[in-house]
């Protein structure tokens, strides 16, 4: 436990992790780049050699790339060895989106993690000259002089003669003009180049403070960096009535109040616009992302040999950063797959898997339904099956459970031939006749190209107490489907129980792109929870 850590004075409380008694092995992967690479696949291997040998738990892999075939991908082949030695391996999904099809760490023996917001703010509220107020977010730790205001102006406005306005609206490297934009708070638009490096420009323009304003992609997914000036960053709304203000009046006029902490904000979690998206390019029958967990400005314990903002021009130093990323959500569900291994020693890494996947929420807390940056209803190929719940994963009653073979068949419905295969097993592994990845025993359950009607199979272990679980469905729209058997009885811990899922497009009901539906097994002390996806072709 680390007490009193903060962000130059913000957020400040005590730092855990999430195992915090575990013993933590870094192996770097990464090194300085070499022609436009920095994480080559024979380091990454190398890693993971390194890793199983060492007898590790648990690897948090916080790295990625595009999504590619498994036989090509050298962190879907590291995280396959270190299954086969009962090693859990959690993977980002990757900062692509808010684009669909963007997931990357594909997997079925991967957990890929998407990002999320929690209920916490640093507060930094702009006012304008009309006296409204806008709640913005920034961890700056200057501030402009109480209750004064400045001239605003829009950074399009503030462009050199040879610039493009594109490029001074972004606030990019010189693009703006110091004679227009000193002594006042530049408007700048987010995208292209770093958030903090926009602050930076305005700075050395002689700007006193900077509004960072969303663009519609990136919506209401608003991020505390540790601005070099007095800053605060507003979501694409607030945004639009910041410049709405600039343009309606001849001296508009503006002041960046300090920041606060706030806690309990919602609605959160809500899904980063940076959070990569399903469905899954490679196997679109396994959903991907398979959980979210928090990412948006979380409090990290920092390199000393960089600033806060990986800027040259930064020289401040800090024991603790605020950070966003799916390489910051990944993390959090390493710990709790820590805790799950230290509770459950014998579990198999997808046992675990599934505990986490299935205890999920899709709820946040204002118990409506996870939304988007954009404050729309997100989804599965979003969030995956929710949002992680760690003391509801300690107890999930079933889990659907996986071995090397399951995996290896899975290889098999994808047509790999004796060679591909040889990548990930050892022995000369030879392919069942006919398996259908339909039934592949996953914790979700997706349909990319229904025609018809389709029966799949899955199969749960027992791993709470004895007890009658019942089937719950919600129906994906234009789609019936029926469970058999309806209810499930479990006389002992270990026991194992199947059932088929038929899944029908309703004519004239069905659309031609993907619905979402769930199933519940409960016996009303545990709700195992698995998302539907299917789209009817």
């Amino acid at each position: 436990m680390v007490p009193k850590a903060s962000v130059f004075g913000f957020g400040k409380g005590t730092a855990k992790g999430g195992s915090p008694r575990a013993r933590v092995a870094a192996y770097k992967v990464c090194w300085p780049p070499v022609s436009g690479n920095e994480c080559f696949d024979a380091d990454i291997l190398a890693a993971f050699d390194v890793a199983i040998q060492d007898g590790v738990d648990v690897l948090s892999v916080s790295l990625g790339g595009d999504p590619t075939a498994f036989f090509n991908d050298s962190v879907a082949i590291g995280s396959f060895h270190a299954i086969k030695h009962g090693i859990v391996v959690v993977c980002s999904a990757g900062n692509s989106g808010p684009a669909d099809g963007t997931v990357s760490n594909i997997a079925p023996w991967q957990i890929t993690v998407g990002a999320s917001t929690m209920d916490r703010e640093f507060r930094s509220v702009v006012v304008l000259g009309n006296n409204m107020h806008y709640k913005g977010q920034s961890l700056s730790s200057k501030v402009l002089p109480d209750k004064k205001f400045f001239p605003l102006l829009s950074a399009a406005d503030a462009k050199l003669a040879n610039a493009s306005i594109q490029n001074a609206t972004l606030c990019q490297a010189g693009a703006l003009d110091p004679k227009k934009v000193t002594g006042k708070i530049l408007v700048c638009l987010r995208g292209k180049n770093a958030r903090v490096d926009k602050g930076q420009q305005a700075a050395l323009a002689g700007a006193v403070g900077m509004i960072l304003a969303n663009d519609f992609l990136t919506g209401n997914e608003i991020i505390a960096d540790a601005h070099l000036l007095p800053a605060s960053h507003i979501n694409y709304t607030d945004g639009l009535a910041v410049f709405a203000y600039i343009n309606s009046t001849k001296n508009p006029m503006a002041r960046i109040m300090p920041v606060t902490t706030l806690i309990g904000t919602k609605p959160a979690p809500f899904m980063a616009a940076f959070s990569s998206k399903g469905p899954n390019t490679i196997t679109p029958e396994i959903l991907k992302p398979d959980i979210t967990a928090p990412g948006v400005s979380v409090i990290a314990a920092y390199t000393e040999a960089e600033g806060p903002t990986n800027e040259d021009f930064d020289k401040r130093r800090v024991q603790f950063n605020s950070v966003s990323g799916t390489s910051m959500s990944c993390p959090h569900v390493s710990g709790i797959v820590g805790l799950l291994k230290t509770r459950y020693p014998n579990w198999s890494p997808a046992a675990i898997k599934s505990a986490i996947m299935t205890s999920a929420t899709t709820l946040d807390n204002a118990n409506e339904r996870i939304l988007n940056a954009s404050y729309i209803k997100a989804g599965p190929f979003s969030y995956g099956s929710g949002h992680i719940q760690p003391n509801l994963a300690m107890d999930p009653g079933l889990v659907y459970d996986l071995s090397t073979k399951d995996y290896l068949n899975f290889l098999c419905t994808l047509g790999y031939n004796d060679t591909l295969i040889s990548a990930f097993s050892q022995d000369n592994y030879k392919c069942p006749g006919s398996i259908n990845l339909a039934n592949f025993n996953y914790p979700s359950i997706t349909i990319p190209n229904l025609v018809g009607s389709i029966t799949v199979t899955r199969t749960v272990k027992n791993v709470g107490t004895p007890g009658t679980y019942r089937a719950q469905v919600q129906k994906p729209v234009g789609i019936s489907v029926k469970v058999k058997p309806k209810k499930l009885k479990f006389k002992k811990v270990g026991e194992e129980k199947t059932f088929i899922v038929s899944l029908k497009v309703k004519k004239g009901e069905a659309i031609k792109e993907y619905v979402y539906g769930q199933l519940v097994w409960s016996d009303h002390v545990h709700y195992v929870r698995s998302p539907i996806v299917v789209k009817a072709v």
